[in-house]
């Protein structure tokens, strides 16, 4: 468990030890994931690397590697677009417990036309939101056997200016990619408040936590060969835009502290302190429209519908 303690102030570059531990970051190989995943992996505990990239998922374990001595990294192949290959993907994790999921993996899209997932969903909703939704229920075993499970939920500022249409939650009548992208994040920020009351409703130990990486920028990100590099012309330009956002980096501090801090509870939405933009993670009040229960019931009904899923998601 986490070492760290009232006492001992949260910080944000030296997180405390998870040793023994082990964590599954979708999406882990590129973006705030990656960054998630490095930080994660420099606590000594075991990084799974959820992807359907395997050339990427190696290049993003071996980029981690050469900056974490000793890191404990692997790959899981995962397409969360893909509902029905799930539960395959899970049973390959091949651990009995785990003590965290970080929801991060995503599609955005800035252009039409629409797309859909295998399942004959939109591509955005589809992965964002129905497939994380869809693989909690297979992991929820597993998050339940560990001491105190947790699931963290990336969501976005974008989600802030949105609302759902859980009349037409796929876009299939007016489709605009922002707009869709933005309810996609939205979703999935909704159903991580929902879940930690439904995991309180029933006495579980496992916390829901959501957080956000505020604005994060590749032009303020640090370079990782083997993933991206930052040039000299992005970083320049992107100067003035630092007084107000960050890099990728700092971007994944929310979400790692949302893993780590014992201090953090159920429910929480943690974010970047100057504005939610920028600067070190705190705790933030929750939007109202963010966990409005009538609005999560709906959505949680479409959600289990489409998917497939039972209402309880395996959680007991």
């Amino acid at each position: 468990m986490s070492t760290a303690s009232p006492s001992r102030p949260w910080n944000a570059h030296r997180p405390p030890s998870a040793e023994g531990r082990t964590f599954l970051v979708t999406g882990g190989n590129a973006g705030i994931g990656y960054f998630v995943a490095e930080q994660l992996a420099a606590t000594g505990a075991v990084v799974v690397l959820g992807s359907r990239d395997t050339a990427k998922a190696d290049a993003a374990a071996a980029s981690i590697r050469s900056r974490v001595p000793g890191a404990r990294v692997r790959h899981l192949p995962l397409d969360l677009a893909d509902l029905s290959s799930l539960k395959t993907a899970v049973d390959r994790l091949e651990v009995d417990r785990l003590d965290a999921v970080v929801h991060n993996a995503g599609v955005a899209l800035d252009d039409p036309p629409r797309r859909e997932t295998a399942d004959g969903h939109e591509l955005m909703f589809g992965t964002n939101h129905l497939g994380h939704f869809a693989l909690t229920r297979w992991l929820a075993p597993l998050l339940s056997a560990a001491e105190a499970g947790r699931i963290v939920t990336v969501g976005s500022f974008a989600a802030r200016s949105e609302r759902l249409d859980l009349d037409d939650p796929q876009s299939t009548r007016d489709y605009r990619p922002k707009r869709t992208y933005g309810r996609s994040k939205l979703a999935q920020m909704s159903f991580g408040f929902a879940l930690d009351r439904r995991l309180r409703a029933i006495g579980s130990p496992v916390r829901s936590v959501v957080a956000h990486p505020g604005g994060a920028l590749d032009g303020l990100t640090p370079s990782r060969p083997q993933i991206r590099v930052t040039t000299r012309g992005e970083r320049l330009r992107a100067l003035p835009a630092g007084l107000l956002v960050q890099g990728k980096e700092a971007g994944a501090r929310p979400v790692v502290r949302a893993v780590l801090d014992p201090e953090v509870a159920g429910g929480d939405l943690w974010g970047p302190r100057v504005f939610g933009l920028r600067g070190a993670p705190r705790r933030e009040p929750v939007p109202s429209h963010m966990a409005d229960p009538d609005t999560a019931a709906r959505l949680w009904t479409v959600s289990s519908e489409l998917t497939g899923t039972e209402p309880d998601l395996g959680f007991r």
